[in-house]
């Protein structure tokens, strides 16, 4: 019998009355697209980053695009980036005709390493975009220190990472700009959507225009109670925009946001503590004078101590009703980037040893004490049996 009756949703967020009624109160405003909700939205952002913008857009995919489309970046360029993460970092980079040139990671933290990236920098380099991977900051004192010397632009893919800090500041404050998602899985959700930080108000001005058709800021408003208000199209847009729909999520999934980071915690460090004398590894310790989101919690398995590999594992725990995940495959072992770039297993070590054995765990406020003991109980069953003599 597997250890649960019920299947355990990996990434199932936690959802209660307070956004269900905001949801529902928009419904019956007649007011959907967007609109005053996700003004306020981006001002509750602002606030909790610390920035002078904010700028609401309906995925972290389309902030990265827009970022690199607002900081110059196109045809012939080269944006240096990690191999360990999701497709979206990179894809936005081809999306505006440059090359994502890949950088290998540390093993330990699973982010990109400052000391890789020097090596892949040429004349054709325009921007690094740095991903702070499962909510754990990148070094950004060697990451800013290289951006300032080879004058590049540093966006932030920082999907992960909305709590995140570095030396007391939150990740959003660093570089010309950074992009969040609020995806159905992330520590706050609005099912879909994304937003971009910055301080550069030329920057803000053209994501906010980019994002919505390209028609002059504020054209939302065209439709409100003030009075029809003619607009401009200034640049050729993308239809980009969060709507108040899902910014009456954000505005209450917000306000748990710190709530939710202990829970986090809590779970963290019973799973560490549950799983240390297993045959896998737990995540690396978080670096001092830093904070970490603890979005997933990954372990790796311990290849050379298993009869078996990764997705056997997986594959075990699915049996025991326990949903699992991979972040990620390594992008340069994806046909696309090896077949369009001339990647090769091998190019990468240390995000090719991550990727065939990385294993994310449930891990959400909404477990209960008890889905955990589920989820350690589970691992602890299917690593013991697989462990080697």
């Amino acid at each position: 019998m597997p250890i649960r009756e019920k299947f355990l949703v990996f990434g199932s967020p936690l959802i209660v009355d307070d956004e269900i009624n905001e949801v529902v109160a928009t419904m019956r405003s007649g007011w959907l697209g967007t609109g005053p909700k996700t003004a306020k939205f981006e001002q509750m952002i602002k606030e909790y980053v610390g920035t002078k913008y904010a700028l609401a857009v309906n995925s972290c995919t389309a902030g990265l695009h827009l970022s690199l489309i607002s900081a110059g970046i196109k045809q012939g360029d080269e944006v240096i980036t990690t191999p360990m993460t999701f497709a979206a970092t990179a894809n936005v980079i081809c999306h505006v005709g440059a090359k994502p040139v890949f950088a290998d990671v540390d093993r330990a933290t699973m982010n990109i390493d400052p000391k890789e990236i020097e090596k892949k920098i040429t004349e054709k380099t325009k921007a690094l975009l740095p991903v702070h991977l499962a909510g754990r900051a990148c070094d950004m004192e060697a990451l800013t220190a290289i951006a300032a010397k080879y004058n590049l632009k540093l966006i932030n893919d920082a999907a992960h990472s909305l709590e995140t800090e570095y030396h007391g500041k939150k990740i959003g404050c660093f570089g010309d700009l950074t992009a969040f998602s609020f995806y159905v899985t992330k520590n706050i959700t609005t099912v879909e959507g994304g937003m971009v930080t910055t301080d550069n108000e030329e920057l803000a001005n053209m994501i906010k225009i980019y994002a919505l058709h390209g028609m002059s800021k504020d054209a939302w408003k065209r439709f409100s109670d003030e009075g029809y208000k003619h607009y401009q199209v200034i640049y050729p847009g993308f239809k980009y925009n969060m709507t108040d729909m899902q910014a009456s999520m954000g505005i209450h999934q917000l306000k748990r946001i710190e709530a939710g980071a202990v829970r986090r915690k809590a779970l963290w460090e019973k799973y560490n503590n549950a799983f240390r004398d297993l045959p896998c590894f737990v995540p690396a310790p978080v670096e001092v004078d830093t904070r970490h989101a603890y979005h997933l919690y990954t372990l790796l398995v311990d290849l050379e101590k298993l009869t078996v590999d990764r997705d056997a594992i997986m594959n075990a725990l699915h049996k025991e009703n326990i949903g699992t995940g991979v972040h990620y495959t390594a992008l340069h072992l994806h046909p696309f980037y090896a077949n369009t770039f001339g990647y090769k297993k091998g190019d990468f070590p240390n995000a090719e040893y991550i990727s065939d054995r990385t294993l994310s765990l449930p891990f959400s406020p909404k477990l209960t004490d008890q889905d955990a003991d589920d989820v350690i109980n589970a691992v602890t069953i299917v690593l013991n049996r697989y462990k080697k003599s």
